[in-house]
């Protein structure tokens, strides 16, 4: 019988990264990761560290060795709760390092990628984790610009004429909605929280040899939408950074250690990813045995799935602990993204 007919104890788990090589990225990710591309695969660049990826593997506890997207398959009710029981990985977590131009690109929405054969679109939000100066974005399309002007700057490579640049600023949230125009420019490393589908429209790609979506991409964009910088909203023990319709993303204020009754907001019951944008965590259950200790390593990811035993989180040194709960159609955000 399929363990997901029942929502049983699931205890917190940590994930092993996966390291994803992408053509405008870098070799050498250090310090934010030990990972330095080997000489014999010709320093193939790394542009994005997958933390919530189908892929990446369960480090610790019972499902040590599945990988998430089997854990999903097999506990989906257990990890996200039986209100939210949808059988997928609801998010993908990223940390992007851009040592070149990311192509202009636009994601659909829930309904035209499900018009081509996808389960869902991709709404994202990236937090800034370091910037250096002068570090941009591009982030939607000049006021009144029209289809025909884009299409017209992606055949005469004046694209980027029609778009918003904003600068990039550490501990800044930019929320990019389905629909987007968007583009990552070097200088910044960013935490992307998205949905969990790699679907991308390709618009302009600096000359590089890979394919593009021009028509499906003129399909995709909206002309406004509510992207933008994200202003954080400060609450007595926590910064809510965003509250959208896909996922709400925290910046909790631990101070010795906290309770994860402490951590959950009153709408909270399902499922939440812990990330250590700095410093380390520990993960222990309230009661004796329940579970054993994780370690939250930094950049890293441990996932306290709906149905864990009580737990406390520990500053094991230096901690800043972004929290990270998806949203599902049944829960209204708080309406600040």
């Amino acid at each position: 019988m399929s363990s997901n007919l029942e929502a049983t104890s699931l205890a917190p788990f940590r994930l092993e990264p996966l390291f994803v090589k992408r053509i405008w990225g870098t070799p050498d990710l250090r310090p934010w990761y030990d990972h330095v591309a080997e000489a014999n695969t010709g320093h193939d660049p790394i542009g994005e560290v997958w933390l919530t990826g189908d892929d990446c593997q369960v480090a610790t506890g019972p499902l040590a060795g599945k990988t998430l997207g089997a854990a999903f398959t097999q506990h989906s009710r257990a990890l996200l709760g039986p209100q939210n029981d949808s059988g997928a990985s609801p998010l993908l977590l990223k940390v992007i390092f851009a040592r070149e131009k990311l192509s202009v690109q636009v994601h659909p929405d829930d309904r035209l990628a499900q018009k081509y054969g996808q389960p869902r679109g991709k709404t994202e939000c990236w937090y800034a984790l370091a910037a250096r100066d002068g570090a941009q974005v591009a982030v939607g399309l000049q006021p009144g610009v029209t289809l025909d002007q884009l299409e017209k700057g992606v055949s005469d490579g004046t694209l980027e004429e029609h778009l918003q640049i904003l600068p990039v600023v550490a501990g800044e949230m930019i929320f990019v909605d389905a629909g987007t125009v968007h583009a990552i420019w070097p200088g910044s490393v960013l935490l992307e929280t998205q949905q969990n589908c790699d679907l991308t429209y390709r618009l302009y790609d600096y000359g590089r040899p890979r394919e593009l979506h021009v028509a499906k991409a003129l399909e995709a964009i909206r002309l406004v939408t509510s992207a933008g910088k994200v202003a954080p909203e400060l609450l007595a023990d926590r910064t809510i950074l965003v509250d959208s319709d896909y996922f709400c993303v925290e910046k909790i204020i631990v101070n010795g250690c906290r309770t994860g009754a402490s951590i959950a907001g009153p709408e909270d019951a399902g499922m939440q990813y812990l990330f250590a944008a700095s410093g380390r965590g520990l993960i222990q259950s309230e009661s004796d045995g329940a579970f054993e200790s994780v370690a939250l390593e930094p950049r890293g990811v441990v996932v306290v799935p709906a149905t864990s035993p009580a737990w406390t989180i520990e500053d094991a040194g230096g901690l800043e602990l972004i929290r990270i709960t998806p949203r599902f159609p049944s829960q209204q955000p708080k309406g600040n993204a």
